[in-house]
């Protein structure tokens, strides 16, 4: 027998993308999940929190997390092959994306008032898109 949910809350996602799934006090907890807009081919930008840093935790299959260097116009890009129940914590104000395998999914921890507000993109040059898709291959050899 379960216990009643004023003493735990049970959640999960399963389906593709993005869903938070507890929001409390100042933070929230979210899972991502593989979509083909997350696909190295896909990214045409970065984002970026301006008032947080973000918490991510790949809990299967593979994740590349994308750091833009700059401020205004991003000038190099760097890819970290995140390494399962490892904590990545990307620091406000950091350019980032990623993209996932098919089978991936990703714990995110972040502020809960982290909205499209206070979080801008940014687009890329052809030339760092395209280093999206060349450094997923040297990492995953695809």
């Amino acid at each position: 027998m379960n216990p009643p949910e004023t003493l735990l809350e049970v959640r999960e996602h399963a389906a593709p993308g993005y869903l938070p799934l507890v929001d409390y006090d100042t933070w929230r907890v979210a899972v991502l999940n593989y979509i083909s807009e997350l696909e190295a081919d896909q990214l045409y930008n970065l984002q970026r929190h301006n008032e947080t840093d973000e918490v991510f935790v790949l809990l299967r299959g593979r994740c590349i997390l994308f750091l833009g260097e700059g401020d205004e116009v991003v000038k190099a890009l760097h890819a970290v092959n995140l390494e399962p129940f490892k904590l990545y914590n990307v620091r406000r104000g950091v350019w980032h994306n990623h993209t996932l395998s098919a089978d991936a999914s990703v714990l995110v921890v972040e502020n809960r008032d982290t909205t499209y507000d206070n979080s801008p993109f940014i687009g890329l040059s052809a030339e760092l898109v395209a280093q999206f898709v060349l450094k997923t291959r040297e990492l995953w050899g695809n």
